[in-house]
């Protein structure tokens, strides 16, 4: 199938008045958000609050009750599932596949939406995947097993699949819950650090010190809606907190101004 158009001025995505339930149960309601190029939007909110449910439908994992997801400028159901995952790449909490791959292999992944299922690896293929692996510093885990390795070395394994997957954005769904505290840092230095080689990022966390440090953008979810969306340190704030959680917290900021401590009050 030939690409579809794209619309030059539109968002990279866009959920437009975006409602799902499971059966009687409603999970979003009238949700509204855009992703522009080169941003990093961070998603938080309590459990069961509809950030897992709210990537599966940016990804075409699931249909919307009703309301739209478009993908530059065009609703998600116009494009073919191959031209989606030329666009849209997921790197998912945690990853174990059918079959002792190494590393190289699962990095090499990557490249099947665009050779396809059956199609042999080329040049251009080969020369993409050892470009993402040496993007992520992984050159001496590519011949291991990667059900050998640590979590944080997973993690970074499967970014290298979705940044070989030449996707345009990333989405991550809480990247950082099985790492560890060095690793978790070291991810998130790394989605900034992508950013601003252009790629865009819908990232899911359950930690606010996360969003404040990796987020260009932060949106807040609860009971089925947006009730923030704007810059990090202007959302990501003791009552915003609050509001999610049920908790009273005080902010500790560091002197760069970006990272920051909360810490229970009650």
């Amino acid at each position: 199938m030939s690409a579809l158009p794209v619309a030059a001025e539109a968002p990279l995505a866009e959920l437009r008045d975006l409602r799902f339930g499971y059966g009687a149960r409603p999970v979003l309601d009238g949700v509204n958000l855009t992703l522009a190029r080169g941003e990093v939007l961070a998603l938080l909110g309590a459990n069961g609050s509809g950030k897992s449910t709210l990537l599966r439908l940016l990804l075409g994992a699931r249909k919307p009750d009703a309301g739209a997801v478009l993908l530059h400028g065009r609703p998600l159901r116009d494009w073919s599932r191959g031209e989606v995952a030329r666009r849209l790449a997921y790197v998912p909490q945690s990853h174990v596949p059918p079959f002792p791959y190494t590393v190289a292999d699962i990095v090499a992944l990557g490249r099947l939406p665009w050779r396809g299922r059956f199609g042999a690896a080329g040049a251009g293929d080969r020369r993409i995947v050892a470009e993402a692996i040496e993007r992520l510093g992984i050159g001496p885990l590519a011949a291991r097993r990667y059900t050998e390795i640590s979590g944080g070395e997973r993690q970074l394994a499967l970014i290298a699949r979705a940044v070989a997957q030449q996707a345009s954005a990333i989405v991550m769904d809480e990247p950082a819950t099985a790492l560890d505290y060095g690793h978790q840092w070291r991810m998130l230095d790394l989605v900034r650090a992508l950013a601003r080689d252009g790629y865009s990022f819908v990232m899911s966390t359950h930690t606010p010190e996360h969003a404040l440090h990796a987020a260009t953008r932060v949106a807040l979810l609860a009971g089925g809606r947006i009730v923030a969306d704007g810059a990090p340190r202007d959302v990501v704030t003791p009552a915003g907190i609050e509001r999610l959680y049920g908790i009273r917290v005080a902010a500790v900021a560091a002197p760069d101004g970006r990272r920051a401590a909360f810490f229970p009050l009650d």
